[in-house]
């Protein structure tokens, strides 16, 4: 007779979470909850909302609370990391680097909590992000009048909106402005969208390349990742994780006028954010693709450690992209 009190552990996907042989998942990291409000070292007020309430998608926004109501501000929409499967915009690595680039910004930020996997498999993820996104681009067209986010509709200038996200929140984003030319037309003229911030942003493939060669075991755990979240016969080429493969959307088809793409110098993700700037400048997509490395660090340093100078840059750098003319 199985032991209850002590059950038997079918997976493990280091250092993320394990999974049970009664099905139940344990996660290990990402459980954290920092409470909305205001953040006394930066004066950002934050909330929670409820976004798209048919697929139980909430979020949490973001306003720098010394904002002269006059005002219009950037709308940065960030789609958090965590290998899809961990994680939230209530961790309180992700509430306190958003409060550090809204105050350094000074933008409004819509931190989305799509649902994880593996109880909502891929492409959830993808799929509450765009949902979201059409939320926030209805309300631009000043369609749902009766229930308008006021932080929204007072503060928001609907022609400066961003993508953003770290590691899988980036993949997120390099999908969701493919997308973006799909936005109904009578949203289009209300709600534009210039920019996509990829911070180390997480692709993969099955053919190791660069630092990958040689990082056998990092390789192998990455690999576990993606198996774990999206299981299929292509494994690590499956499109959502390989950009660079034949069946994946062509980056011509990208829906805003430049990108930034960030990585860090010890991150073994770094690779793929190099080929991925590589592939955009070269590819017939008219924009400008901008490149940023931070060295010495490794994967989202700057979540971890916000405090620090190196990650202070990074978002001094995340503003400049936002801000310039």
């Amino acid at each position: 007779m199985e032991d209850r009190s002590n059950p038997e552990i079918s997976l493990e996907v280091p250092p993320y979470l394990r999974v049970y042989k009664d099905g139940t998942i344990e996660r290990i990291a990402g459980k954290q909850v920092a409470p909305a409000g205001i953040d006394s070292d930066t004066n950002v007020v934050s909330k929670d909302i409820l976004v798209v309430p048919e697929r139980g998608v909430t979020a949490r926004l973001y306003l720098p609370n010394s904002t002269a109501k006059t005002t219009k501000l950037p709308l940065l929409l960030y789609f958090h990391g965590g290998a899809f499967c961990i994680s939230s915009a209530s961790d309180p690595l992700y509430h306190n680097s958003l409060n550090k680039i809204v105050a350094e910004a000074n933008v409004v930020a819509l931190s989305i909590n799509y649902r994880l996997a593996p109880e909502h498999p891929l492409p959830t993820a993808y799929d509450d992000s765009w949902a979201a996104i059409q939320w926030v681009a209805s309300h631009a067209a000043g369609q749902h009048e009766e229930d308008n986010e006021n932080w929204l509709r007072d503060n928001v200038d609907y022609d400066r909106v961003f993508l953003s996200g770290d590691s899988a929140g980036a993949n997120i984003g390099h999908y969701m402005a493919l997308r973006l030319h799909a936005l109904n037309s009578c949203h289009t003229k209300d709600f534009k969208v210039p920019g996509l911030i990829m911070v180390n942003p997480y692709f993969w493939g099955k053919e190791p390349i660069g630092v990958e060669i040689s990082n056998t075991e990092s390789k192998k755990m990455v690999d576990l990742w993606w198996d774990f979240v999206c299981p299929s016969d292509k494994g690590c080429d499956d499109p959502l994780i390989n950009p660079f493969v034949e069946e994946a959307p062509s980056f011509e088809g990208m829906g805003c006028n430049k990108v930034l793409v960030i990585i860090a110098e010890k991150d073994i993700l770094k690779e793929r954010g190099k080929l991925y700037h590589k592939k955009l400048v070269n590819s017939d997509w008219k924009g400008t693709a901008e490149f940023y490395e931070t060295l010495g660090e490794d994967h989202v340093f700057h979540i971890f450690n916000p405090n620090c100078d190196k990650a202070k840059s990074l978002f001094k750098r995340i503003a400049s992209f936002i801000n310039e003319q």
